[in-house]
């Protein structure tokens, strides 16, 4: 059954996922059940995906060039997994291509190649973008960005005047849900003011997809597995097949070609044109169980719950003295994200308090959306162009950034007060329990290494803050 028509949920939300109630060590040599609040960057895996994986295993091979069985039944799976993705888009009935590749990034970075810009193509876009959304399109033609409010959000309007500027934009390239507030922009009324001036629409698909159902009109979607609890890294790219069917493709290799010669060559039929070498079969069936899992569930439940943990969370966080939650008010329907800081308290501390004392995993930093953060923490120009010169020396100890906990279809109301507990002690003030430092090149805190808390000291201090 197709995900969009799935009417009534057969499993009960929060589900379980694995490793949930794992023990980790704390600093204070206490073992706790994790709890993962980063389900944003990338979601923990479904029991029935590990399974279908594990029973796919056996059968493991390359795809489309054998004659062998295992071939066959790799092949059958891999294509299977092609058209699920078609249908989870929306695009039954449709002359579309599912491209299956590594994730959301690969994916524009594809479409970027694939529609052949030029310096004097414009595109829209906002500043709302993941930097996924924001650099492919930059570096090949001249973007041109609808602006946000104080609150993270813009209006359908703000997008129509970008639309009607001059130059006429070639196509709009635009998120489906922000990965640092959760907003939902109102992405079919966005396609239909688009689509009324002749203008295709791209959709960054990736934090949208485990929580609403994809834009079935936008003319491109790219979204990743990852975020939607299918490990191994298969993204997806749709797409109307016209549109990969002139030109060479993004990769060159085995695979996409019908004939080879030393000077020539006859490239195969779309989507296979786009899916030089290997293909990730695994990653595909995983896709798929994702695909069907989720289906069992259905968006109305899911929906539900989405709603229930952004209210705790985003309602509870604002009850904190000292923490300012980023994005738009409690009114605003947004995915269960919530971007914060603690006022006295740099966030990447918090986020090391967070997890060596309480064993809760958020995420911290900038999110891989810079400038849209430093639009919702208010910094003037001369602020972010001194925080410039610092990271251009090496020194992060300054840089800005928050806090973020985002939640997934496991995430239960224990977890969340959890962390609001949490959250409150570390907001009190005062020296920490134990010794954190910061790592001056990465800007990160972490605890002192004689604590013994790290399970390989050799990669003490090495996250992803500055991205």
């Amino acid at each position: 059954m197709p995900i969009e028509k799935a009417e009534v949920a057969s499993v009960k939300l929060p589900l379980a996922l694995v490793g949930d109630g794992a023990l980790v060590p704390c600093i204070d040599g206490v073992e706790r059940p994790y709890a993962g609040l980063d389900a944003a960057a990338s979601t923990g895996v479904l029991p029935s995906v590990m399974t279908r994986v594990q029973d796919f295993l056996p059968l493991y091979s390359s795809v489309h060039r054998g004659a062998g069985y295992k071939s066959q039944v790799a092949t059958t799976e891999y294509e299977n997994a092609r058209e699920a993705a078609l249908r989870f888009a929306g695009r039954e009935g449709r002359d579309d291509v599912a491209i299956i590749c590594r994730n959301t990034t690969e994916a524009i970075n594809h479409l970027v190649y694939r529609l052949r810009l030029n310096a004097d193509d414009v595109v829209a876009t906002t500043v709302v973008e993941h930097h996924a959304n924001l650099l492919p399109w930059s570096r090949v033609a001249t973007c041109r960005y609808v602006e946000c409010g104080l609150d993270g959000t813009f209006t359908v309007s703000d997008v129509e005047a970008a639309l009607d500027a001059s130059p006429t934009p070639r196509l709009l390239s635009v998120t489906g849900a922000s990965n640092i507030t959760g907003w939902i922009p109102p992405i079919d009324e966005i396609i239909a003011a688009a689509h009324s001036r002749g203008i295709q629409v791209v959709v960054d698909g990736a934090q949208l997809a485990p929580h609403r159902p994809l834009p079935s009109t936008a003319d491109f979607v790219a979204w990743s597995g990852h975020k939607m609890y299918a490990p191994f890294g298969a993204g997806v790219l749709v797409g109307p097949r016209a549109a990969f069917v002139e030109g060479d493709p993004f990769l060159a290799g085995g695979g996409a070609v019908d004939l080879v010669d030393l000077d020539e060559v006859v490239w195969t039929d779309p989507p296979e044109r786009e899916e030089a070498g290997s293909p990730n079969v695994v990653g595909a069936v995983a896709l798929h169980a994702a695909i069907d899992a989720l289906s069992e569930v259905g968006w109305p439940a899911m929906i539900e719950h989405d709603r229930s943990m952004s209210r705790a969370l985003r309602s509870g966080l604002m009850g904190i003295a000292g923490v300012r939650l980023l994005g738009p008010d409690l009114e605003t329907d947004t995915l269960p994200v919530a971007t914060f800081s603690v006022a006295g308290v740099p966030f990447g501390l918090v986020a090391a308090r967070l997890s060596a004392e309480f064993g809760i995993g958020v995420r911290h930093g900038c999110f891989c959306a810079h400038p849209y953060l430093m639009r919702l923490l208010g910094l003037s120009e001369d602020q972010v162009a001194r925080f410039r010169a610092d990271i251009r020396k090496g020194d992060r100890h300054h840089v800005p950034g928050a806090v973020r906990a985002s939640c997934g279809i496991n995430t239960t109301e224990e977890d969340i007060q959890r962390l609001l507990v949490a959250v409150a002690q570390i907001a009190v003030g005062g020296e920490p329990r134990f010794s954190y430092l910061q790592d001056p090149t990465s800007g990160d805190f972490t605890p002192d290494p004689s604590s013994g808390w790290y399970a390989d000291p050799r990669f003490q201090g090495r996250t992803c803050s500055p991205g």
